[in-house]
C-alpha cells in the first residue's frame, strides 16, 4: 500500500522534503557533519564533486575520494535533526519514491559522523580522537519508536540508579555502534568509549551561566559511572540518535569525535579547526584503506 503524502513528503521534483535529494544523488557511504560549513572542509579533499544541494541547514555534496563515492551531509545540531536526516536517507534507498511503496530488499548505508565533543575523563586530552563504541542518549528520541529490542537495558538501568536520574527527564537509552565500522576506523592513539548524547548544550551538559541546575553534581556522576568496565568518555548532541535509528533501519553507523574541550580539566583546544581537519583526513583515509 502506498505511503500517504502527509507521511512521506516530497518536493515538486519528487525529491525528499527536507534534504531535497533524489536517490541518484546519494552514495552508499554517507558522512554527516553538524555544521554546513564543514561539508566543504570534507569535500575539498575529494577528487571531484558531482552534485551539490542546500536547503535550510541541510547541505549535501556527493563526490569521489580516491575513487570511492561518498555523500557528505550537514545535519545541524541535535537529535531532532538526526530524526529528519536518518529517516529521509533511509527513505531514499528503501522506499520507491515513485510508487511510494516499501522496497522488498532493504539496502544498508554506511553512516559516519564526524563531529566535535567534550571529554569528561581527564586522561583524554583535547585534540585527540574518540570512537564511540556505544552511545547513551538523554534525549528521549528512541522511545518514540519500537526500540527496546536494540537497547542495552541493563546498562541504562545501572546508569539511572547511579545518577539517581530524575524521572521527569527522558529515560536514558543505550545503543551500540557498528562493529564493522569501528574495526575499520580504529587506529593507534585513538580512544574508544561510550558517548553521552545530550538534548542541549548548557544545562543538559552541566554548564552553569545564570541558571541553576536540577543536579549540579551530574557531570561528576557521569565521570565516575562504570558498567562492565565501560565508562562514559565524552558528551555531544547527535550520536545516540544516529546509532539508534541506524540500528532500527538496518544501517551501519559510527561516530568519530574530535575532542575540543576537556570538561574534567577545564581546558579547551587552542586550534579546534585543526583538530577537526585532522579527524576529517584520518576518517577519509580509513574509509578507503
Amino acid at each position: 500500500m502506498p505511503i500517504k503524502a502527509s507521511e512521506l513528503i516530497q518536493n515538486p521534483d519528487g525529491s525528499i522534503y527536507h534534504l531535497n535529494l533524489l536517490p541518484k544523488h546519494l552514495a552508499n557511504t554517507v558522512i554527516t557533519v553538524g555544521d554546513p560549513d564543514r561539508v566543504e572542509r570534507v569535500t575539498r579533499h575529494f577528487d571531484k564533486v558531482e552534485f551539490k544541494v542546500k536547503k535550510r541547514e541541510f547541505y549535501t555534496q556527493t563526490g569521489y575520494y580516491k575513487g570511492k563515492r561518498i555523500s557528505v551531509i550537514s545535519t545541524g545540531i541535535g537529535p531532532d535533526n538526526i530524526d529528519i536526516v536518518l529517516n529521509e536517507l533511509d527513505a531514499l534507498v528503501n522506499i520507491d519514491i515513485e510508487t511510494r511503496e516499501l522496497k522488498k530488499e532493504v539496502k544498508s548505508l554506511d553512516i559516519i559522523r564526524i563531529g566535535t565533543t567534550g571529554s569528561i575523563q581527564e586522561e583524554i586530552p583535547v585534540d585527540e580522537f574518540i570512537i564511540s563504541e556505544s552511545a547513551i542518549g538523554f534525549d528521549g528520541l528512541l522511545h518514540f519508536y519500537d526500540s527496546e529490542h536494540i537497547q542495552d537495558l541493563e546498562f541504562a538501568e545501572a546508569f539511572i540508579k547511579h545518577l539517581n536520574w530524575l524521572p521527569k527527564k527522558a529515560a536514558p537509552y543505550v545503543v551500540g555502534g557498528s562493529k564493522g565500522l569501528i574495526d575499520k576506523m580504529k587506529g593507534k592513539g585513538l580512544h574508544k568509549g561510550v558517548t553521552g548524547t545530550n538534548i542541549g548544550f548548557y544545562g543538559p551538559q552541566g554548564r552553569i551561566l545564570r541558571l541553576a541546575l536540577q543536579d549540579d553534581k551530574m557531570n561528576r556522576k557521569l565521570t565516575s559511572f562504570s558498567f562492565n568496565n565501560q565508562k562514559i568518555t565524552n558528551l555531544e548532541m547527535e550520536t545516540s540518535a544516529i546509532y539508534g535509528l541506524s540500528k532500527l533501519l538496518g544501517h551501519e553507523a559510527i561516530s568519530m569525535n574530535a575532542v575540543i574541550a576537556n570538561r574534567a580539566a577545564g581546558t579547551f583546544s587552542k586550534d579546534p579547526k585543526k583538530s577537526v581537519d585532522d579527524l576529517i583526513k584520518y576518517t577519509l583515509d580509513q574509509l578507503v584503506k
